[in-house]
Parts: C-alpha cells; structure tokens; sequence
C-alpha cells in the first residue's frame, strides 16, 4: 500500500508531474488495447430485475405494493425483501 503524500512531499510530486503527458499516455494505452474493459452488475439482484422491467423506482415499488422507499432499501442492500417480494431474490 502506498503511503499518503503530505505538505512539501505533495507540493513536490505535483511540481514534477505531466499530467497532460499521463492523459496522453492513457489514450496511447486504449488505443493498443492495453486497456482493460469492466462490466459493470447491478449492486443487487431486485435492481437488475427492475431495471429489466424498465420501470421507474416508483412505479415499479407501486407494482410490488411496497413503498419506494421500501425499494430504495432492497436496491441498496439495507433490506432484504420479505414476503412474495422475496420471490425475487
């Protein structure tokens, strides 16, 4: 793990940085494909379903009979659905 610049130390690495030449760098790095590609999942499995649905929080929190603050929770990972929302899970 690398260690937190502070103050002079801080002050002396952004001195003698290019960030211009890292961007430049990077865009280089993409280009031949040295660039890795992240697929990005839904944080729980009730926000995948929903947005599969294609509805809205609201909406889709109205189809369920919860609140959408209900579904906020589940989305969020705070709360487990309970019940037959459980099914969805």
């Amino acid at each position: 793990m690398s260690r937190k610049l502070t103050g002079k130390a801080l002050a002396k690495f952004e001195a003698k940085r290019d960030v211009w030449q890292e961007v430049l760098d990077g865009i280089r790095e993409i280009k031949a494909g040295g660039g890795k590609r992240a697929k990005v999942e839904a944080k729980s499995y009730v926000v995948g379903v929903r947005l599969k649905s294609g509805l809205s929080q609201a909406k889709f929190a109205a189809a369920l009979g919860v609140s959408k603050r209900t579904l906020e929770q589940w989305e969020q990972g705070r709360r487990k659905p309970s019940g037959a929302a459980k099914q969805l899970s």
